[in-house]
């Protein structure tokens, strides 16, 4: 036995072997909390600059999208009427855009976050009245245009 060899006694041995699975164990805890905490704020700042005026915003925005993709399937008095109900909803849209303020006591950095999320989504409702604005123009008669 090593232990003989080096002048160890049993509980010596039992003792050392407890210290070492202690340290183990604690050290497994530290582990674990670190990598809980680190995937917990590593959650959060997927979505840090996002708050929930503007998380149901980009539901609608996409409510919206959908819309006028439906719209654009359509033909004649049915895609007038979708494309009409579109332009309501982007125009509900942009009016909540303009009202959303960034939260009173956001650091600097979530402001940022915040500003970032508000343009990404100002920039979806452009890209859509764009996008209305196409379909409408291709749906109607070369002559009117002209008057």
């Amino acid at each position: 036995m090593v232990y003989r060899e080096k002048n160890y006694s049993p509980f010596r041995v039992k003792t050392k072997i407890r210290r070492i699975t202690m340290s183990n164990k604690m050290m497994n805890t530290i582990i674990t909390t670190t990598l809980i905490a680190c995937l917990g704020f590593a959650s959060t700042g997927a979505l840090a600059g996002r708050d929930a005026f503007q998380e149901k915003l980009i539901q609608n925005v996409q409510i919206t999208k959908q819309k006028l993709e439906e719209a654009k399937a359509s033909k004649g008095a049915e895609q007038q009427k979708l494309l009409a109900e579109h332009a309501q909803m982007l125009h509900d849209n942009m009016a909540a855009c303009r009202e959303m303020k960034p939260k009173a006591g956001m650091s600097e950095k979530e402001r940022d976050e915040w500003f970032i999320e508000h343009q990404k989504i100002m920039d979806s409702l452009m890209a859509q009245m764009m996008e209305e604005h196409k379909v409408k123009s291709s749906s109607m008669p070369c002559d009117h245009h002209m008057k």
